[in-house]
């Protein structure tokens, strides 16, 4: 491969600088790659398919004909970073989930953050992930959000940046997983040596953490994996992941709660009861009582058990609470006000629509911004405003001012790219971002990189597998440093 010949239009690239030199985590990579002819390289990305195929990874997209299983879009170029960087960048991410957990907890008890005027109270009691139900209780260890999935992106400065956090029910990291376990059949060769740093110890991590929830003292606490089922996009991991824990998947009609405010699961030798529900359902569908009470998903009296204290819920209902994209703006002062410690890891700027200086520049600039709602997720219901119509910009500008506390606006970032395999079998440069998973039970515990999503339409910033975007296993490279 003509290493020379590629160009990443001024972008900062993962693995080639840009005078075309290879950054030192990314040599042991291309040299090996240099040394396959095209056809062998054409074989591996086949072996990776039939690969895909067999271990079944896939996803559903949800469209107006129906939901359609896709099998798991895959690159077979690994994206490198050195560990040096990874234990700065796993230290910020620690940070940033201790100092939320502490202001979850603070909402919902004496809110002092909001006294103190750090963060306006208005975006919390208009917040639609704020749970009045939650206020004064507090979860096993005081920890809310037992796992977060933080997006990160690097802009052309070569640092990271939180682009946001996903506390409510974080997904992906069954697909981190089987990426790795794909790339070591496709390119075995490279794992001879310990440079990449492993990252099989994340499902028993897992375990570890949800079974320090229990509220009973007992040797084996029994943990399921709640489900919406199998139409569900992410039932792929949900199945993953119990299966890789050793733990039962359950659905809400496997479980019911008794007299006693205990959680049982219906087995055939009667009921068994749980301790720890690692649930992958939205608040709102967990306990029709309480909150939709047409949900045929959740467990009546679901809430009455975690609110007793008898059952552990993962993540605690009423986390979402910091998921919101403008209390995301207000994470840095979040960190400094519980922690007293500068944030390791900037924010991208971010511009809320609610303040009438911001939301002026903004309506100025919808060319030039890109514009999210406060709690979508998977790059719906947003604006890229540089490539946008000026009629898809006039109704962003309505939606802005009919609702401005729903929106936020940041620039668009150079995103980073990393050399992808397109269809000629050359490689081209793609956008990517990073997607790594944060665990807090009694000990904190960062993946060893992420999922890395990448855009692999030509130009596009969009990443989500949802809408076109791909993936490809991300390497962790001690003492490739830069």
């Amino acid at each position: 491969m003509d290493w020379k010949s590629y160009d990443p239009n001024g972008y900062f690239d993962e693995l080639v600088g840009r005078n075309g030199s290879i950054r030192p985590p990314a040599r042991q990579l291309i040299h090996y790659l240099e040394s396959l002819p095209p056809e062998e390289i054409e074989s591996r990305r086949q072996m990776a398919e039939a690969t895909i195929q067999e271990m079944g990874v896939s996803f559903t997209v949800y469209t107006e004909e129906g939901n359609i299983d896709r099998a798991w879009p895959f690159d077979i170029v690994p994206r490198t970073i050195s560990a040096k960087q990874w234990r700065t960048t796993a230290a910020g991410l620690e940070q940033r989930l201790k100092a939320l957990n502490l202001f979850i907890n603070d909402l919902y008890h004496e809110q002092q953050v909001l006294k103190d005027g750090i963060i306006p109270a208005e975006i919390i009691t208009e917040s639609r992930n704020f749970r009045p139900e939650c206020i004064g209780i507090t979860p096993p260890l005081g920890v809310w959000a037992h796992i977060c999935g933080t997006d990160l992106v690097r802009d052309g400065d070569g640092e990271f940046y939180v682009l946001e956090d996903n506390l409510r029910v974080p997904s992906g990291v069954s697909y981190m997983l089987e990426n790795r376990a794909i790339t070591k059949r496709v390119l075995p060769e490279l794992f001879e040596k310990d440079d990449i740093l492993p990252i099989d110890g994340y499902c028993a991590s897992l375990f570890d953490m949800l079974a320090s929830l229990s509220p009973r003292d007992v040797r084996k606490p029994v943990i399921v994996v709640l489900t919406p089922g199998i139409f569900n996009s992410a039932y792929f991991e949900h199945a993953f992941l119990a299966q890789q824990m050793g733990i039962e998947l359950v659905e809400g009609s496997d479980l019911i709660v008794g007299d006693d405010d205990c959680v049982y699961m219906k087995t055939i030798s009667g009921p068994e009861r749980v301790d720890v529900i690692y649930r992958r359902i939205d608040d709102l569908f967990l306990d029709p009582s309480v909150f939709n009470k047409d949900s045929v998903l959740g467990v009546p009296g679901l809430m009455r058990a975690w609110q007793k204290g008898k059952v552990a819920l993962a993540n605690a209902p009423g986390a979402g609470v910091a998921d919101d994209k403008v209390v995301y703006a207000y994470v840095p002062e979040i960190i400094r006000y519980y922690l007293n410690e500068e944030p390791i890891i900037k924010n991208v700027e971010t511009f809320l629509c609610d303040d009438p200086e911001h939301r002026a520049y903004v309506l100025e600039n919808l060319d030039k911004l890109v514009v999210k709602p406060a709690n979508e997720s998977g790059g719906y219901g947003m604006l890229v405003g540089p490539h946008s119509t000026k009629k898809e910009q006039a109704q962003f500008a309505k939606l802005i001012q009919d609702n401005p506390r729903n929106y936020i606006a940041q620039p668009t970032l150079a995103l980073s790219t990393a050399p992808t395999l397109v269809d000629n079998g050359s490689l081209e440069p793609r956008h990517l971002d990073l997607r790594p998973f944060i665990l807090q039970g009694r000990d904190t515990y960062v993946t060893t990189g992420g999922l890395t999503r990448v855009a692999m339409k030509k130009g596009s910033l969009v990443v989500n597998s949802s809408q076109g975007g791909g993936s490809k296993d991300t390497w962790i490279v001690d003492g490739g440093e830069e």
